[in-house]
């Protein structure tokens, strides 16, 4: 649901929403911080457009208490909005960037973890009326941790997303706004082939949605239930929930593991980083070089010499993302 903006500055974050996203940018996590930027002038009272050093100041100061990568994130919008502004007549103050540091480390599933996680999927079962058997997990599971997809990726999949025949997906509803096509393996087509025997026996007056994961009632899978399920699965795998225990853990598990398997293969890592950061849908090749280092953390001596030299060829700006 779109935000309603009420204070002075509310036409001109309309204006800059609008912008960047015909640009292709979502602008969901954004529009939620420049809300709450929105009621903070109306609680100061702002009366006159143009972000002053005092306003950039106090905007800061209310994230004192907040993470770090947070605060970051709020002082690149406000940046964003005031260059906005001066580019439309009305002066405001871009302020210096305050530091951003790493205060998070993705969590990475062994393989131990993966295999009891996808044992648990095999037999899932939910209580409504009759015990279902939630024939959706297990194929959805090995799609996230054999592709990289993130959740929302995958759960906005439809059905002419997904070629079998020829082996590939199309990612249309990415994070950036891009569309990416990404090849998928035998082993997992044979998943998803099984997936789709299953989800054709639905009854056809029960199949309500074209999203190619559904639920036994036909429906499309929304997130926070896809959450709650997940987080069923860890406690029947005996995977304790802690922080990054999540879906998306799974993506970086992929990122991780695919780079160890390059480099134990010989790989020059850096010449496959392009190819993965496409697959994964990374608008820059810097937020895929954060697994690199993850890599050597994780790995000690696996990485060639020449690696470990170039290990930080990028700089470590941002942070890994979390959803």
């Amino acid at each position: 649901m779109r935000k309603h903006f009420m204070g002075i500055y509310a036409p001109y974050i309309e204006q800059y929403l609008a912008y960047k996203r015909q640009l292709g940018f979502k602008q969901v996590t954004e529009e939620t911080i420049l809300a709450i930027f929105d009621r903070f002038t109306i609680e100061r009272g702002e009366d006159r457009l143009g972000i002053t050093p005092d306003l950039s100041k106090a905007w800061m100061q209310a994230a004192n208490n907040l993470s770090s990568s947070y605060k970051f994130h709020r002082a690149i919008l406000l940046n964003q909005l005031a260059t906005f502004l001066n580019e439309k007549g009305i002066p405001s103050y871009v302020m210096r960037l305050p530091l951003c540091k790493m205060e998070f480390t993705p969590y990475i599933y062994s393989q131990d973890e993966l295999r009891r996680l996808f044992d648990a999927a095999d037999n899932f079962r939910v209580k409504k009326g009759l015990r279902q058997v939630m024939f959706t997990m297990p194929a959805l599971l090995r799609l996230l941790y054999a592709t990289g997809l993130r959740g929302g990726e995958a759960l906005e999949l439809t059905i002419s997303n997904v070629n079998l025949d020829d082996q590939f997906i199309i990612v249309c509803d990415s994070k950036n706004g891009q569309e990416r096509a990404i090849p998928f393996s035998d082993s997992l087509a044979v998943v998803l082939r099984q997936y789709v025997s299953y989800r054709n026996q639905l009854p056809a007056s029960l199949v309500k949605d074209d999203h190619f994961f559904i639920a036994p009632d036909g429906r499309r899978i929304k997130h926070d239930c896809f959450s709650h399920w997940f987080g069923r699965l860890l406690t029947i795998a005996g995977i304790p929930r802690g922080r990054g225990v999540t879906p998306h853990a799974l993506r970086h598990s992929f990122s991780v593991h695919s780079l160890a398997m390059m480099a134990e293969r010989g790989t020059d890592i850096y010449c496959s980083l392009p190819v993965l950061s496409t697959y994964l849908g990374h608008k820059a090749i810097e937020s895929t070089n954060h697994y690199v280092r993850l890599v050597s953390a994780m790995y000690p001596g696996l990485l060639k010499d020449v690696d470990r030299i170039c290990i930080n060829v990028f700089p470590n700006k941002t942070a890994y993302e979390t959803y």
